[in-house]
Formats: C-alpha cells, sequence, structure tokens
C-alpha cells in the first residue's frame, strides 16, 4: 500500500499538474476574444470613407459632359522657325506663345465670364436642375456671390497649350452636354474677339505713330526751307555756288584779257619804247588786275566772301535735303500703315470645333473609388505600423 507521503507527493502534483491546465485554459480564451474582438479602426479608417465615396460616386454624384476643342494663334507672317527661333521658343521667348496665353487668360478671366454671361446663362450652367449638392454652385452653405460665381466657373474650364505643335485646347464640363458645347463655343468666340481687339489695337497704334512721324519730318522741312529763305534774303544770293562759279568763269575771262594785255604792252614796249600807248595799257592792265584781285577776295578773301557763305548755304540745303527724305519716308510709311491697319496681323483659327458630347467623361466613379480606397488603406498602414511600434517600445 501506497504511504502517506507517497500519497501527498500524488496530490501535489496532481495539484501542480492542474494549476498548469487552468493558464492554458485562460490564454485560449483570451485568444478568442482577441479574435472576436470588431477591428473598428479598419473600419473608421479604410472602410467607411470607402463606402461614403462608393455611396457618392455611385448614387449621388451627377454626370458630367465634357465638351472639348482646338485652336491655334498665329501671326500673318509667321515663317518657319530657324533653329535659333526654335532654341528661342524653348526659353519662352516666342511671341506667338505670348499670344496664345494671353488668350488662355482672358478665357479663365472676370472679362470672359461677363462676356460670356451676355450669351449663356452662367448661373444656370454651375446649378442645372439634376445636379448633386456638392458639384453645383452654389452648395447649400455656400451663398451666390460674383467672386464665388467666377472661382466656381473656374472649375469647369480648363486650357491648354501645346508647345510642340502650338495648339491650345480648351474643355469646358457642364451637367448638359448643350450647356458644355455652348459655353466652349462662346468662349472661343469672346478668344476671337480679344484677337480682333489687339489687332485693330495695333493698327491704330501703328497709324498714331507713323502721323506723328511725318507730322514731325513736314515740321523739319518746314524749318528747314524757313532758314534757307532767310539765309537767301539776308545774303541778297540765290546761289552762293553759282555766284561762285560764274566768278570763277569771269576770272578766267579776265586773266585772258590780261594775258594778252600785258602781251601787247611787251610787243609794243621793244618796238616802239617811247608810245604814247604805253601808258594807256598800264592803266588797262592794272585795271584788270584789280578786277581779278576784287573778284577773288569776292570769291574767297574773308568771312564775308562767297567761301564762308557756300558752307552755310550746303548746310542749309542738306538739312533741306534730309528733312524731305524723312517727310518722304514718313508718308510712305503712313500708307503702309494705313493699309496693315485693315488686314489681321493675329489670326485665332480653330483646329476642332467644341463637340456635342453624346455620354458623360465624369466623373471617373471607380478610379476615384480606388483612389480613396488606396489612401485610406495607406494611412491605416502607416498608423497601425506607428501604433505598433509605440506599443512594442512600451512594453520593452
Amino acid at each position: 500500500m501506497p504511504n502517506r507521503h507517497d500519497h501527498d507527493q500524488i496530490q501535489s502534483g496532481s495539484q501542480v499538474t492542474y494549476a498548469g491546465d487552468m493558464d492554458s485554459l485562460s490564454s485560449s480564451t483570451d485568444s478568442r476574444r482577441q479574435r472576436r474582438r470588431f477591428p473598428w479602426a479598419f473600419a473608421s479608417v479604410v472602410v467607411a470613407p470607402t463606402a461614403l465615396g462608393a455611396f457618392y460616386y455611385f448614387l449621388i454624384a451627377s454626370p458630367i459632359y465634357v465638351s472639348e476643342g482646338r485652336f491655334i494663334v498665329r501671326s500673318s507672317n509667321q515663317a518657319q522657325p530657324s533653329s535659333l527661333g526654335v532654341a528661342l521658343q524653348g526659353v519662352g521667348l516666342s511671341s506667338t506663345q505670348t499670344d496664345a496665353f494671353a488668350v488662355h487668360e482672358y478665357i479663365r478671366s472676370r472679362d470672359g465670364v461677363a462676356e460670356l454671361s451676355k450669351v449663356v446663362d452662367v448661373d444656370g450652367f454651375l446649378s442645372r436642375r439634376g445636379a448633386d449638392f456638392i458639384s453645383r454652385y452654389p452648395s447649400p452653405w455656400e451663398e451666390r456671390t460674383k467672386e464665388g460665381t467666377f472661382e466656381a466657373f473656374q472649375r469647369f474650364v480648363t486650357v491648354g497649350y501645346d508647345s510642340t505643335t502650338g495648339i491650345s485646347t480648351i474643355r469646358v464640363r457642364a451637367f448638359n452636354p448643350q450647356d458644355a458645347r455652348a459655353a466652349a463655343t462662346q468662349l472661343l468666340v469672346g478668344g476671337e474677339g480679344l484677337v480682333n481687339r489687339l489687332n485693330a489695337r495695333a493698327g491704330t497704334d501703328a497709324v498714331a505713330n507713323a502721323v506723328d512721324a511725318q507730322a514731325q519730318a513736314r515740321d523739319r522741312l518746314t524749318s528747314a526751307q524757313t532758314q534757307l529763305s532767310a539765309f537767301r534774303n539776308r545774303e541778297q544770293i540765290i546761289d552762293p555756288q553759282r555766284e561762285a562759279l560764274a566768278g570763277g568763269d569771269l576770272i578766267g575771262e579776265l586773266l585772258v584779257s590780261l594775258a594778252n594785255l600785258r602781251a601787247e604792252r611787251s610787243q609794243l614796249a621793244e618796238e616802239a619804247p617811247n608810245s604814247p600807248q604805253l601808258p594807256s595799257l598800264d592803266r588797262r592792265i592794272a585795271a584788270f588786275e584789280g578786277q581779278v584781285s576784287e573778284e577773288r577776295r569776292r570769291i574767297a578773301g574773308n568771312n564775308s566772301s562767297l567761301s564762308g557763305k557756300i558752307s552755310e548755304y550746303e548746310s542749309l540745303v542738306l538739312e533741306r535735303e534730309l528733312a524731305e527724305r524723312e517727310l518722304s519716308a514718313a508718308s510712305i510709311a503712313l500708307n503702309t500703315a494705313q493699309l496693315d491697319s485693315t488686314r489681321k496681323k493675329l489670326y485665332l483659327e480653330r483646329v476642332v470645333n467644341p463637340n456635342l458630347p453624346d455620354e458623360p467623361s465624369l466623373p471617373k466613379r471607380w478610379l476615384r473609388l480606388l483612389t480613396i480606397f488606396a489612401s485610406c488603406l495607406i494611412t491605416y498602414g502607416v498608423g497601425w505600423l506607428v501604433w505598433a511600434g509605440v506599443r512594442e517600445h512600451g512594453q520593452s
């Protein structure tokens, strides 16, 4: 028979074994409780936003139609660009790009919206019946204002530019296809009006500048003619150059006559030294010499001679000729500007007219839903990693 000591050992061993079974049972119960615990964090961060997104995009979001048109802004004298021109376009120095961007800014500006509102009901465009409360303007929590209307309209209009082809693309979104096409068409009409105004302004400025240049040239010519007339009246000479030429011819004739007289006297002095004609010849020779000296002094002797007057006269004549040339060039420039003012320097040409969409293009429901789900899932994953790291750090 087993003794009491063995019985106590058996009983003690049984108690230890039983205690071990209780710990296993408690651990198993806690594990089942953890598995049964509802994942509130995942549901609130991932499931709920995704469900709300699906509810909105598939049950509430209104279909949106997109009308697209393409146009190009070009110059009338635009030629094939050189390699340098292409390089300059790459750094933003193309005038055509500048003109295209001006049209873009006008389409999306307050002036563009104001011009559009004369033809299209912009308020009705933004709050068409059947549009959902989030997409339309004003939303239930908004008030209708001019600034709000402008900002809301900008969400429905986009304009892009392709630097490779130079073609601009306008896209207008609306809650029905007719509104989309009407707005896109009218915005293009407004862009064409802007280009026409730029042409008219450029032509007007060019003509005005040419008229001013012609008036200045005419004033210059009048002043030159006045100064030349004053010189002639003061000096009592029509043309000093002609006077000098005539004086030179006269001196030449006098010198010929003087040479003949000197030859005659020399011959007479040899043949008849006491001839009574010698004093008469001497007087005639002296008179001719005095006349030659006088003519020479008149042509080029001092400041009052013809040479000084010729210099002033030539300056006045040159000024008159330059003024005449300037007036002629200004008149030609004015005629050219007047002709150019009737021509278009810039053109807005429609490559593709705005279309009438037959099915909605937006919203991209599945794409939006997947985006929401992926964003929430990433947020949940990052948050779970941070929480797990904090918990592990606390346990250690």
